[in-house]
């Protein structure tokens, strides 16, 4: 552009500048002045803005906008690890969510060893092929439960959630629940809308809503329309569908209701009638639709007429029944695959060549088939016994975890596995714990917890769930447990969709069956592989009179051991007898002993019955075993003491080299009174003393002086100085780990011990030793279970250390049965059952989310799996029933009420049956049962009572009786000649057997024959015609009468029992068929007027049937000509409808077997406050919610009524150890006034609160239920504690463990923690301050000691 001159010489261009075209003004170069650069050439200054191009656009965008950068000031290295609770989403303002892409393209995954290289050769690139997918199946992220998305919560609130928080939606649940839910029931059902196409009202209010917007009056809407035959189908041809739709005229609103009301889809069989004629129909009624229901399209067999006409707006379909079916096996063999394909182990490299974790040993069939499984992201399930080789797996799943950045999650039955197995993972993996009283790196990508904790972490909603893609459930046999077992159940239904399973169990026999279900409630396909092979081959023996006898070896029972067992123990016996003059000084001893001891020490002698007497020195009289000195038989094993018994198998063991042993004794005291009578013996070398010494010096170093020197401590390290060790829950949780690492470490040779260490420790040894095949499981003694004996079992062998594992039992007096060893050491483990159960906190937790249902919870349970499983068969047969026509009763005398005398008919089947009962079973009938007597006999089919008449009775209630039998088909009589025949065949003479013994026959049959005699001469049953009609001599019982007839017949006894004649017969049945010539019966003898009965009941019901005979001849059908056909006719649409109805009731909700449990709950719920009427959760139901330590009933009622609030933080603290102890029998605590007053009001709460439940019909006794709930064993203990009082001055106040005591204390921090949170929702700032000083209280010294597992030493 030339230059353009402006006033006063000012030179200046115009332009256009950018790709915006913005106008642009750029200044020239002044006018001429006198300056050598006027020999210059005028030019134009470069352009204020570059040039722009394309590339340079694409720069400036990508570096605004799409290049990630940080605040170098708020993101610098020194803040690496701050977290800032920003509310990013509330800032934003974009829309979070954009609409994904209805498809995407992703690569199909193939076997590694089948894919194909693009250069043909081994070191060749694999180029993945790609397909379309919709967005829906990939979408398996975690679902919101509720119906607007969830924003992430605060920091604190990541791991363990928050009550505010609605729970992650549990996969397995369908889509469509969701929205069933939110929707009142008659919008599900169409009435809303039916009542609008009327032009009725609308629904203007939201059901969450007071107040709505008045639409005004609806003007009534046409709503029946008409599809006439397509008149032009002849022209080309048509679908099915179309032919369907021209044949049919459907009204709306009777298609419309028919289609909501129906929940099943019904499906038929039968084709279309060829041959109708084109014409337009109305169908109105909904008989009419039922019979459009039984019409389908013959291409298409199985899909009704109403449900093609549905799917076309709604574009829903349905399967026929076999096609149902079909589908059905389909899913069952899908959610269970069973062991896996050979060449999963042959070519399991190549299948898996990038493996996430090596291991430095060749890996087990099961275990590289599970890893397989793991690498396609496929859930499994591992059982195998103990020490075979399971935690391979759990292992591989966090190395999976780490390299795909997710998280994984160990769960664990109880908090020793946690802490055991946070040592061991620690040095592979980035490692995390979280147990009640312990929260160590929750940030970590690998997290091992108790099982508990998860569960909370479910219901309240932790954002940490999102990232967990792994959930590894070890023990999973400890479902079994009647107090714990709920929580797998709980926590298996409510994980999300997409987390997978990893399930480790011992070897039990239902593994399908628990696999199966887990399938079908998380709808994932669950791989089932394991081995029944032990690593460590085992022999049982028994130990006897100083033998060894091996009764069992690779898993067969060895009868012969235990014969020689046997034969040593007879020989033992006799020569006791032999010299038992000598023992009776003895036998007084310990039979004066007996009599001093406590009723628990009796109980305990019950428990070993195989168990001898022993006189045991230090044990102040304890005895283990049934003593018979009383009897004079002092045997081998009442000789000798306890202690000379461990103490000759111990060298016994010790000469064979089958130590380290793991004696199993199931009681505490036991436990500790072996190892102390054992007190001459020292298994340890001078090195291995010095390594237990510095071991302990270590451990105990963490404690105070005070603490140090504790009894308890001092005993074991005495104890393990010697290579004898005790574990059991009595020990402090120090004392217990120092144990288990030591016996790891080898340095223990013998160890003293409860079952629990069997579940709790990892630590194998040589041999295993039962002190008793009896234990105490809390209510009673008994045997151990076959599971129970194989887990402590499974301890013996050592892999890569022995051959061999023993397994002994200890045998004292006698040998226990050869069925009782077969069925503990070879029997089939106890099957996985479900011990699901409601508890309030899971019913309020679920009643938070309005799209979670307690219904639900319920069907997904085990117990409830196989009901639910034959649901799809129970929704075809409904199917069936529904589509049957409809039979109708057409009555000659108008409308028909053959229902109402039907109904009236069977009501007056109850009232008679108890008159015939109570007649029959009185003595004033005996008077009229005798021969000539008419009587009616119920008949076997049912189908039609017979007339009879008694012909002959005796004394034992026992008659024979000619009947007349329905018209079939005419039994033939026996001839003379036969009966002649029988009779030589038979020997002479009367055989009589005893009376107890004595049927039918005998009492009257005889093979000889007099004349006159009275002896029956026929063989019973006898059947034959008369009189054109068949009859039957039959054996009949008092209770076989229907009833007795107060007509009398004139019969022969003898010419028809005895000479057999035909004429008698003859005159017989004509005499019964003149009575019953106008086809009914004679009538019955009158229970009150005949014989004289006068019992309240039976009056009653004479009443009661009397006033139903007046109503049914008062019926238009009494006496009808079809009467008899109409009844039958009436009882098949009766049974009909109640086999329609019975299905229906068993596909819903109210035939769950824990419903009337739960109706029972929500009622107690209500009444205190915790929901309202419309099962909203109220403040005090969100307390609740808080309460897992103790019963939340009691909890909550006990921070409603303000019964802290008068107590001081020692005080309160005390009282709450009521909440969390679990010994039942301690010695009684002296409790201060202020205690007792308030011990004694929180139990009246506790009385108040089972009375309450057993009002509402739960199986709750108030007493039992407050004393299960609240035991005040601790209180006083507790108190002291809280207010400074050393440990080893508290535990002389009780009889209680000092491992009890720290257990009991670290739960009640955890309820300081959860009352402190209470406090908080409600508001109560007095009462969370209190909570907080009581928790820092308790929180000091031994108790609260570190575990030796996380710190190490």
């Amino acid at each position: 552009m030339d230059p353009i001159v402006a006033t006063k010489e000012l030179s200046f261009r115009v332009g256009f500048s950018g790709h915006s075209g913005h106008l642009r003004i750029e200044p020239l170069s002044t006018v001429e002045r006198s300056s050598p650069i006027r020999s210059l050439p005028d030019f134009i200054l470069p352009p204020a803005f570059p040039k722009e191009t394309p590339e340079t656009i694409k720069n400036y965008i990508e570096e605004t906008y799409l290049q990630p950068r940080l605040d170098p000031d708020e993101f610098s290295p020194e803040k690496v690890g701050r977290q800032w609770d920003f509310d990013w989403f509330e800032m934003a303002k974009v829309s979070l969510d954009p609409s994904p892409p209805r498809s995407v393209v992703v690569p199909t995954w193939v076997l590694p060893f089948e894919r194909p290289k693009k250069d043909g050769a081994a070191g060749g690139t694999w180029e993945p092929d790609s397909r379309q997918v919709d967005v829906s199946e990939l979408n398996v992220e975690t679902q919101e439960s509720g119906s607007q998305p969830r924003v992430p919560g605060p920091a604190k609130d990541f791991v363990r959630g928050s009550i505010n928080n609605r729970p992650f939606r549990p996969g397995g649940l369908d889509d469509s629940q969701s929205i069933d839910r939110i929707l009142p029931d008659a919008a599900s059902n169409g009435e809303w809308v039916h009542e609008v196409l009327n032009g009725g009202p609308a629904q203007f209010i939201s059901p969450i809503l007071k107040q709505g917007l008045d639409l005004g009056d609806l003007k009534e809407y046409p709503n029946s329309w008409t599809v006439y035959e397509n008149q032009s189908s002849s022209s080309f041809k048509t679908s099915p569908i179309e032919n369907l739709q021209s044949e049919l005229s459907v009204q709306f609103d009777d298609l419309f209701k028919k289609a909501w009301e129906e929940d099943a889809i019904e499906s038929v069989e039968d084709g279309v009638c060829a041959g109708q004629s084109p014409k337009a129909e109305s169908i109105k009624s909904e008989a009419q639709v039922r019979e459009l229901e039984a019409i389908s399209i013959a291409p298409a067999p199985g899909i009704s007429a109403l449900d093609e006409i549905l799917s076309l707006e709604s574009g829903g379909f349905s399967l026929s029944s076999d096609q149902a079916t079909d589908g059905g096996a389909q899913k069952k063999e899908a959610w269970v695959v069973v062991g896996g394909r050979e060449d999963i182990s042959l070519r399991f490299h190549d299948l898996v060549p990038d493996m996430a974790l090596d291991f430095p040993f060749e890996l087990d069939t099961f275990q590289k088939e599970a890893i397989y499984h793991l690498e396609k992201g496929d859930s499994v399930f591992v059982a195998a016994h103990t020490s075979a080789g399971k935690t391979v797996v759990a292992e591989y799943a966090f190395a999976l975890a780490t390299k795909h950045c997710t998280r994984a999650v160990y769960t664990a039955p109880i908090k020793t596995i946690s802490n055991q197995k946070y040592r061991d993972f620690c040095g592979k993996f980035d490692v995390g714990l979280l147990t009640g009283d312990v929260s160590l790196r929750p940030e970590a990508s690998c997290l091992i917890m108790t099982t508990e904790i998860l569960r909370s972490m479910l219901y309240r909603g932790a954002d940490i769930i999102r990232d967990i893609e792994w959930v590894i459930f070890d023990e999973v046999h400890y479902v079994n447990d009647i107090e714990r077992g709920v929580v797998w159940e709980e926590v298996i239904i409510m994980l999300p969709r997409h987390i997978n399973i990893v399930l480790l169990s011992a070897t039990v026999p239902n593994t399908i069956e628990f696999a199966d279900w887990i399938g079908r409630t998380k709808q994932k396909r669950i791989h089932v592989t394991g081995t029944a092979k032990r690593p460590v081959p085992l022999e049982h023996c028994i130990f006897y009179s100083g033998e060894l006898y091996k009764i069992c070896e690779s898993e067969i029972f060895l009868s012969h051991g235990l014969k020689s067992a046997k034969d040593a123990c007879k020989k033992k016996s006799l020569s006791v007898v032999g010299g038992a003059g000598g023992s009776h000084a003895g036998a007084s001893v310990a039979n004066d002993g007996t009599k001093n001891r406590k009723l628990e020490s009796f109980n305990r002698n019950k428990q070993n019955k195989h168990s001898g007497s022993q006189n045991l020195g230090n044990f102040s009289g304890t005895s283990w075993g049934n003593q018979k000195n009383g009897e004079g038989h002092n045997n081998w094993g009442s000789r000798r003491s306890d202690a000379s018994l461990w103490l000759l198998l111990i060298n016994r063991l010790s000469k064979k080299s089958l130590l380290p042993v793991v004696i199993f004794c199931f009681s505490k005291n036991r436990c500790d009174k072996s190892a102390d009578s054992i007190y001459s013996i020292d298994l340890t070398s001078s090195s291995e003393k010095s390594e237990i010494r510095i071991f302990c010096d270590k451990a105990f170093s963490r404690l105070k002086g005070s603490d140090r020197s504790l009894p308890q401590i001092v005993r074991v390290q005495g104890l393990l100085r010697r290579g004898i060790g005790v574990h059991h829950a009595g020990l402090l949780p120090i004392v217990k780990e120092v144990v288990e690492m030591l016996f790891c470490r080898g340095v223990i040779k013998v160890l003293f011990s409860t079952e629990t260490f069997a579940m709790g420790v990892n630590a194998p040894a040589r041999t295993v030793v039962f002190d008793t095949l009896r234990k105490f499981d809390g209510k009673e003694f008994r045997q151990l279970l076959p599971g129970e004996y194989t887990q402590m079992a499974g301890r013996a062998g050592r892999r890569g250390l022995d051959k061999i594992g023993t397994v002994i039992v200890m045998c004292r007096e006698e040998i226990p049965e050869e069925k009782d060893l077969k069925h503990v050491i070879v029997g089939t483990a106890t099957k996985l059952e479900s011990q699901f159960r409601l508890t309030y906190i899971m019913i309020l937790h679920l009643l938070r989310v309005e799209e979670l249902k307690v219904e639900d919870m319920l069907k997904r349970s085990f117990a409830e799996f196989h009901a639910q499983k034959k649901l799809p068969e129970k929704q075809q047969l409904l199917m069936r029933k529904l589509a049957q026509p409809t039979r109708t009763i057409e009555c000659i005398k108008g409308e028909a009420t053959i229902e109402e005398y039907y109904d009236l008919y069977a009501e007056a089947e109850k009232p008679s049956n108890q008159i015939s009962e109570a007649v029959m079973q009185s003595s004033a009938i005996q008077q009229f049962l005798v021969p000539g007597r008419v009587v009616i006999v119920k008949s076997q089919s049912a189908k039609d009572h017979l007339l009879g008449v008694i012909v002959k009775a005796n004394m034992n209630r026992q008659y024979i009786a000619l009947v007349l039998m329905p018209d079939s088909l005419p039994a033939q009589s026996s001839s003379s000649g036969d009966l002649e025949k029988k009779k030589q065949d038979l020997p002479q003479g009367y055989f009589m057997v005893p009376k107890s013994k004595r049927g039918l026959e005998n009492d009257y049959y005889s093979p000889s024959t007099r004349k006159g005699s009275g002896l029956v001469n026929i063989r019973l049953p006898h059947a034959g015609a008369a009189a054109g009609i068949s009859y039957e001599v039959r054996g009949v019982d008092a209770k076989d009468f229907l009833c007795v007839c107060s007509k009398k017949i004139k019969l022969d006894s003898g010419r028809l029992l005895d000479e057999v004649s035909n004429v008698a017969y003859s005159q017989t049945v004509q005499q019964l068929l003149d009575i019953k010539s106008d086809g009914k019966y004679p009538p019955a003898l009158d229970p009150l007027k005949d014989l004289k009965l006068k019992d309240v009941n039976l009056v009653e019901a004479y009443k009661n049937l009397t006033d139903i005979s007046l109503k049914m001849v008062a019926n238009k059908c009494h006496g009808c000509i079809k009467l008899g056909e109409h009844l039958k006719l009436a009882a098949e649409i009766k049974k009909h409808k109640e086999e329609v109805n019975n299905l229906k009731f068993q596909m819903s909700d109210e035939a769950l077997q824990q419903m009337p449990d739960f109706q029972g709950r929500i009622d107690v719920l209500k009444e205190i406050g915790c929901i309202n009427s419309d099962l909203v959760v109220q403040m005090k139901g969100r307390v609740a919610c808080e309460m897992n330590s103790g019963e939340e009933l009691i909890c909550t009622e006990c921070l409603f009524e303000n019964q802290l609030d008068s107590l001081e933080p020692e005080e309160a603290v005390a009282l709450m150890s009521a909440f969390v102890f679990q010994q039942k029998n301690t010695s009684e605590p002296s409790l201060t006034p202020k205690l007792s007053m308030a011990k004694k009001r929180l139990y009246e709460t506790a009385i108040r609160l089972g009375q309450l439940q057993a009002q509402f019909r739960l199986q709750i006794d108030p007493e039992e239920y407050a004393r299960d709930n609240l035991k005040f064993g601790l209180v006083e203990v507790v108190y002291e504690w809280a207010k400074g009082t050393p440990f080893a001055d508290i535990c002389e106040l009780t009889d209680v463990p000092e491992g009890m005591i720290v257990r009991t204390i670290v739960r009640l921090d955890e309820t300081c923690r959860e009352f402190k949170n209470a406090a908080a929702i409600m508001g109560n700032s007095a009462l969370h301050k209190k909570m907080e000083t009581a928790s820092n209280a308790i929180k000091r010294d031994i108790v609260f000691a570190a575990s030796l597992y996380i710190t190490g030493l």
